[in-house]
């Protein structure tokens, strides 16, 4: 078995790709790698908390390596902490990164250069599948997952804080990907096939940050 690692974001794209990975009997996943905004305490981007990672990650049953990045982070301190945090995998056998990338082939690209620096190979399992195909599957195989943040020059920010489901699918405006590969939403993945058990948690409050993007927050289950 290869051993690989997985770049997680927590979200649908990145647990249906994860969902095929361990079908696999040629990969062992030796551990979840996530980019989390140290300032804030979030997932980047998606800006869902560290803890709700944590229980995702224990869920999964795969241990979790954070990378954390300050929030004004560009892309020298991002290449820096990952390729450090790479060259420390390579060193104990790890010849890979999985990413859940579904089309965008500069940001492929980006990624297959930057693994050859340290000398490994980058997997794509759900690349140039059909997105709207991709988004269905998702929710028939009982995965569930809610918007953590909606890009309001791409979608209204109604959609902040919906399940992704198919009643979603359905209200989509034409030209939003189905699965917001271009950046138009990202995700919280709570249950679903891959999880021994669904993930406690609550919706909070929503909010518009740089006067474009609608985050939700999602609270643990024991937050006041």
């Amino acid at each position: 078995m290869k051993k690989i690692i997985y770049s997680w974001s927590g979200g649908k794209d990145s647990a249906m790709a994860l969902h095929e990975l361990l079908k696999d009997r040629a990969y062992e996943v030796a551990s979840l790698l996530t980019v989390v905004t140290k300032d804030y305490g979030r997932i980047s981007m998606h800006g869902v908390r560290e803890e709700l990672l944590e229980l995702q990650a224990a869920s999964l049953g795969l241990n979790l390596e954070k990378v954390y990045i300050s929030k004004n982070s560009g892309d020298k301190e991002y290449e820096l902490c990952m390729k450090e945090t790479l060259i420390h995998h390579k060193r104990l056998g790890v010849e890979a990164v999985a990413f859940g990338d579904i089309f965008l082939e500069p940001l492929k690209k980006y990624r297959e250069e930057r693994l050859r620096e340290v000398g490994m190979e980058g997997l794509f399992p759900v690349w140039k599948r059909d997105s709207k195909e991709l988004a269905n599957t998702f929710i028939g195989l009982g995965f569930r997952a809610v918007l953590t943040c909606v890009d309001s020059n791409a979608l209204d920010g109604r959609f902040a804080g919906r399940l992704f489901d198919s009643q979603f699918l359905s209200e989509l405006p034409s030209g939003v990907d189905p699965c917001g590969e271009n950046g138009e939403f990202h995700s919280f993945v709570y249950d679903g096939p891959i999880f021994k058990n669904p993930i406690p948690h609550k919706i909070g409050e929503t909010v518009l940050r740089d006067q474009r993007y609608y985050y939700t927050d999602i609270l643990t289950s024991d937050t006041g």
